[in-house]
């Protein structure tokens, strides 16, 4: 299938019978997804993703808030190019993003599910956020819920953020965490942690991180 025929099934079969609402800026949207062809993948905090049987290796990205962001991140794609730490973009419209499928599981999930994060997806990422470096970019915002691994290799699944100023030390804080605490301590043979234990520290950690701003 040619991208302007997968365009024409966005169009067409999945942005009319899906609907996005935001409560919370720092929960992740709602979604209603009333497509009979389009199965959804993942909802984030602005946007959700979706994946048709045609094309299982590509994913539409649509943006529920923030569209003036989707511009942004087009452009990022674009100054990013190729590189197998991250996605690929394939297309885009006035709503969304056409991209390509990035397989595995989160950091986050894996921790809840008991999967072992082995050292080699760790340096997958840093390599990945040096080469956005090297072209002008700024990796920020990447988190346990936006890197995913694979067969022992690692992969940013969000670049949205890459374009905005600043120093974010959320990934320097992840990869703390797991060579202080995960690696000796928790490695290999850790049993599933609970959603809500998991989640009680990413709630906690965003707490933190304001309080610090604040006294800062």
């Amino acid at each position: 299938m040619e991208i302007n025929e997968y365009l024409k099934l966005i169009d067409h079969e999945l942005l009319p019978f899906i609907q996005l609402e935001s409560d919370n800026p720092f929960d992740p949207i709602s979604l209603k997804n009333g497509s009979k062809t389009w199965k959804t993948v993942g909802v984030g905090n602005y946007a959700a993703v979706f994946v048709h049987p045609s094309k299982p290796d590509w994913v539409v990205k649509v943006y529920g808030r923030n569209p003036e962001e989707l511009k942004k991140e087009i452009d990022v794609y674009k100054q990013l190019g190729s590189h197998k730490a991250y996605s690929t973009l394939y297309g885009y419209g006035d709503q969304f993003l056409v991209l390509k499928k990035l397989e595995g599981i989160t950091l986050f999930n894996a921790l809840v599910k008991g999967v072992y994060i082995p050292e080699t997806v760790i340096k997958d990422i840093d390599n990945g956020l040096a080469y956005a470096k090297s072209v002008g970019l700024n990796p920020y915002d990447v988190h346990g819920k936006n890197v995913v691994m694979k067969n022992g290799r690692g992969y940013i699944v969000d670049i949205s953020d890459f374009y905005k100023d600043g120093y974010c030390s959320k990934w320097d804080d992840l990869k703390k965490g797991y060579f202080k605490l995960y690696k000796p301590f928790i490695g290999k043979y850790h049993p599933p942690i609970p959603f809500s234990i998991v989640d009680g520290i990413r709630k906690g950690y965003r707490i933190y991180k304001k309080f610090k701003r604040k006294i800062n």
